[in-house]
């Protein structure tokens, strides 16, 4: 009995495997599957791009402008929680 040969790629960039397998994956994928996964990315972009938007301001950039302020802000919030406990 003969036994074919898998055919592997070790050499090469990790990511551009990683890519190639995903691609390979989804090539074979059925027609529900590619609904569900269109379904997923959708809610996934809902949730993140448009939920963050209106629901998550940035609060720290109303409290100061620069990064060290934004920092002594934090600072200050967290000593005052402790010292209030």
């Amino acid at each position: 009995m003969q036994e074919t040969p898998i055919k592997t790629i070790k050499n090469g960039n990790p990511f551009s495997r990683v890519w190639r397998f995903y691609v390979s994956g989804f090539k074979n994928m059925s027609g529900t599957g590619r609904v569900l996964w269109l379904i997923i990315l959708v809610k996934l972009f809902i949730m993140f791009a448009i939920l963050r938007a209106f629901f998550f301001p940035n609060f720290l950039g109303q409290q100061a402008q620069d990064r060290d302020g934004r920092a002594k802000y934090v600072q200050e919030q967290l000593v005052d929680r402790k010292i209030k406990r």
